[in-house]
């Protein structure tokens, strides 16, 4: 049996993501949100009212799933369907400002859950950190 020195990084990395997963979905638990939904949200707030096509994009999950999605958060009333209109044939995927304030609630409290998690780290080993996973990343 290999004790915790001989860890090796691969279930170090995926150790990390399965604690900030659980995590993720108890900060989410307030709004009775999933995972998806929150990412839709933050999409919408940061590049407006989109196609449900380019939603799918920025998520990375096929036009069908976003089609669940969007239906999800409009159910709660957080994202709305309009006509575009540069195209009458398309349509949009809005917040509605009831979507503005959830998806803003969920940034700060997703922020606050990031400074716990990696708080103990002093800077230099965040900003490696960081650096590190943006390379791995992109």
């Amino acid at each position: 049996m290999r004790g915790k020195d001989e860890e090796s990084l691969a279930e170090a990395f995926w150790g990390v993501a399965r604690r900030l997963r659980h995590q993720s979905r108890r900060t989410l638990e307030p709004w009775d949100l999933n995972p998806g939904h929150a990412r839709a949200l933050d999409v919408l707030m940061r590049h407006g009212p989109v196609r449900l096509s380019t939603l799918a994009d920025h998520l990375h999950i096929a036009p069908r799933s976003t089609t669940e999605v969007v239906d999800g958060l409009q159910e709660r009333s957080l994202a709305e369907r309009r006509p575009d209109p540069e195209d009458r044939r398309a349509t949009l995927v809005a917040l509605t400002e009831e979507g503005a304030r959830v998806g803003a609630a969920i940034r700060a409290a997703r922020h606050a859950e990031a400074e716990h998690f990696f708080g103990h780290l002093s800077p230099a080993d965040r900003a490696d950190l960081a650096r590190i996973l943006r390379t791995l990343r992109d």
